[in-house]
Order: structure tokens, then C-alpha cells, then sequence
């Protein structure tokens, strides 16, 4: 599973909202909905904001799983 992927499980998991994690992260919200998405590349500065925001580290979406393959 990607990072992207990872991050919007948590963010449904956590019951929250892109358009708020966009705007506490000051990314575009459309610029955040297409990473999460996969149609664009998260840039690392965007990365180290979002789990700066959501106050969690960063190997909670990097670490990687067996299950990945």
C-alpha cells in the first residue's frame, strides 16, 4: 500500500476530513484530494506537513508490510 493510500485510510479511520487536513496543512485542497488519490506525486515538504498536523510520525505511513509483497 502506498503512502498516499495509508494516509487516507487514517484519515477515514479518524472520521477526518481532507478539506480540513488541507487547509491545518496549508495545501491546496484539490492538490491533496489528487495525491490521496493517486494522480499526483506527494511531495515530501507536503508529507512532513500532513504528519506534522496530524501530530503522528512518520512511520505510520511508511513502514511497510509483509502483506504489501
Amino acid at each position: 500500500m502506498s503512502v498516499a493510500k495509508r494516509i487516507k485510510l487514517y484519515l477515514v479511520e479518524n472520521g477526518i476530513q481532507q478539506k480540513r487536513l488541507a487547509i491545518a496543512a496549508g495545501i491546496g485542497e484539490e492538490k491533496l484530494c489528487q495525491s490521496l488519490n493517486g494522480k499526483r506525486k506527494l511531495e515530501t515538504e507536503e508529507f512532513a506537513k500532513i504528519v506534522n498536523v496530524l501530530n503522528v510520525s512518520a512511520d505510520t505511513f511508511i513502514k511497510t508490510d509483509v502483506r504489501d509483497g
